[in-house]
């Protein structure tokens, strides 16, 4: 229990160091600047035993302690479940930590004091103290001089925060810039001198050198302030080691290097002596899994390079590499273009890991020599038409009216069923007529007989004969104003049913009518492929309306004449079905294909494109 009997007036006052405050207001680091800050905590409260600051990683998912107070000695173990209760719940927390032993009242206890770093919507840490105290006033004084203090390291955080961001924009402003330069030339070479000339203005160096690995070898490619590369300069020769020497070890390299890391800088010792250049920083830049660029910054005079520096040239050099590389393809020749598009994809299917690509590849090649082998009947294609063996057309047989009609296209019909009637009025009047004047004739040839005038009888018997023709005629044609059908078949074409009392000239055709029990398929074969038929070859034909029924037909006859359709000559091919059933009707349309012989399947899937580059091969040969 807290005594509540308690003196209100503080029994301490706190000390303060200026010494410390200085070190506290020009501390640049994180670490420094928290031991100041926890140091002057600790001071202004007194009564303080030990003390942790506690910050999270880049991540912000792993927490370790910075700083501890005093440096030496101390049980911060004692602070640990405090510590995890507030990374936990993100609050500020009080505990004791003498909880459960026998301490006399009116002694101060031991006391955990946490608190949460936070800056914005983001959890950084926390700072956690053991204090003395034996009043809840003590305990109140504080947790509000520790509340009050959170606020410096918030404000370091910030700070840091708003550094990054400054950075960050620095670094998009100077990639913007040289990309907008680069892009603005007229080749490669002259976008990747003004790319490193730029850069080493940007980074204060006095030479920069843009390397590119091809095949194992770093070829340099531009160096900064010069429009000439020699590969026999012994300046170009010390840095290309020393970017091979980077390349090596696929790590950033930094000269002179730091007594805490190991790194191999034998090449870059080299260069720096031969050439005086203080400062080297290599940093090797890769794509598709492989490095690709390496950039040398060299700088006889001034300060070490920085990881700064080190992010910013990576920054930019992530922006433009790649312009570069497209760029660099772009000027390529075709045949090294086609070179480098085939060697890539040989290493990505003969080279480590893409097993998929390896198995595609694979069932391509399995497939190929399958094909080449397998032989498959080669059957020719062909649109087809279906119509019957003997068409026979029903003309108009004289100059007259439709009377009537019995059938129109599509119906059926039995041998001698009725088409239709022409009216035959008028031609039963001139059948009575020709009677008429036929036994008029007659009475005239036999009074001439009678009076023995033969030149007279002669004459009247050539009139009995014409009359009789003409009766005769006559009656021909009325017995022709019935159409009937010659045989069992059905109408094809022909509908009078709108006709009915029009007329209709002789010779005109009325009715197309078609034998259901004949029939012929006409085949479209392309003049490509007609030299492939000959009569007696067989096939099958699908038809659009029985597409489930497989017709079987031998080949008869070849048109040696081609007609035009859709820009292509085809031959008129004729067959005969060797089956023929009820539901088959003239007009019908499919596909028939005709059975050649057995070929490679890679041959028949191949011999269009494989003519068309004879032809166009023989169409240009000289």
């Amino acid at each position: 229990m807290i005594n509540s009997d308690y003196n209100h007036e503080m029994k301490f006052q706190p000390r303060l160091d200026n010494q410390l405050w200085s070190q506290f207001n020009s501390a640049v680091e994180r670490e420094d600047y928290c031991r100041c800050w926890l140091t002057l905590q600790c001071s202004i409260l007194q009564n303080v035993i030990q003390g942790l600051v506690i910050l999270s990683g880049e991540n912000q998912s792993s927490f370790a302690p910075v700083v501890k107070w005093p440096e030496e000695g101390g049980s911060p173990e004692r602070l640990t479940e405090i510590s995890e209760r507030v990374i936990e719940e993100k609050c500020g927390m009080l505990v004791e930590l003498d909880h459960g032993s026998k301490i006399p009242q009116g002694i101060a206890r031991s006391y955990g004091v946490a608190y949460p770093i936070l800056a914005g919507e983001g959890f950084y840490g926390l700072v956690a103290l053991e204090v003395k105290a034996g009043t809840e006033e003590e305990l109140k004084y504080t947790m509000e001089q520790l509340q009050w203090g959170i606020s410096w390291m918030e404000l370091m955080l910030r700070r840091e925060r708003e550094h990054e961001a400054v950075g960050i924009i620095k670094r998009l402003n100077a990639s913007v810039d040289l990309l907008a330069d680069a892009i603005s030339r007229k080749n490669y070479t002259s976008a990747c001198l003004s790319f490193v000339t730029e850069l080493a203005t940007y980074l204060s160096c006095d030479r920069v050198s843009l390397g590119y690995i091809r095949n194992k070898k770093i070829k340099l490619q531009a160096v900064s302030h010069s429009s000439r590369v020699s590969e026999n300069m012994n300046l170009v020769r010390a840095v290309i080691k020393a970017m091979d020497e980077a390349a090596s070890q696929q790590k950033d390299i930094f000269y002179p290097v730091s007594i805490h890391e190991r790194q191999i800088i034998r090449d870059h010792e080299a260069l720096s002596k031969e050439h005086g250049s203080a400062f080297i920083l290599s940093i090797p830049f890769y794509d598709e899994n492989r490095y690709v660029n390496i950039i040398t910054l060299e700088r006889s005079r001034g300060h070490y390079f920085t990881d700064d520096e080190a992010m910013y040239c990576k920054s930019i050099g992530s922006l433009i590499l790649p312009v570069l590389k497209l760029m660099h393809e772009k000027e390529m020749p075709l045949p090294l273009k086609i070179s480098a598009g085939a060697g890539g994809g040989l290493k990505k299917v003969l080279g480590a890991h893409h097993t998929g690509r390896k198995l595609f590849t694979l069932l391509i090649v399995f497939l190929i020599i399958f094909f080449s082998v397998k032989e498959w009947d080669y059957r020719l294609s062909a649109t087809t038409h279906l119509e019957g063996a003997v068409k026979r057309v029903i003309v108009a047989p004289f100059e007259g009216y439709i009377k009537d009609a019995y059938v129109r296209a599509g119906d059926q019909l039995e041998k001698g069923e009725k088409l239709c009637v022409m009216d035959d009025r008028e031609l039963r009047l001139e059948r009575l007529n020709w009677i008429s004047k036929s036994a008029q004739y007659a009475k005239q040839y036999q009074e001439a007989q009678a009076k023995r005038e033969r030149a007279e009888a002669e004459i009247i018997k050539a009139q009995l004969d014409q009359a009789k023709a003409k009766l005769e005629l006559t009656e021909s044609q009325i017995e022709r104003a019935l159409l009937v059908s010659p045989f069992k078949g059905m109408v094809i074409s022909g509908d009078l049913s709108q006709r009915l009392g029009g007329a209709a000239v002789k010779g005109e055709i009325l009715f197309e009518v078609a034998p259901l029990d004949e029939y012929r398929i006409i085949l479209d074969v392309d003049e490509r492929r007609i030299a492939d038929v000959v009569p007696g070859q067989k096939g099958y034909m699908i038809l659009s309306a029985l597409p489930s029924e497989k017709i079987p037909f031998i080949i008869d006859k070849i048109t040696p004449v081609a007609t035009a359709k859709e820009g292509l000559n085809f031959f008129r091919v004729e067959a005969t079905p060797s089956m023929i059933t009820e539901r088959l009707r003239p007009g019908m349309d499919g596909i028939g294909k005709i059975n050649i012989d057995r070929r490679r399947l890679i041959s028949i899937w191949t011999r269009s494109m494989r003519e068309w580059f004879i032809i166009k091969f023989w169409q240009y040969r000289p």
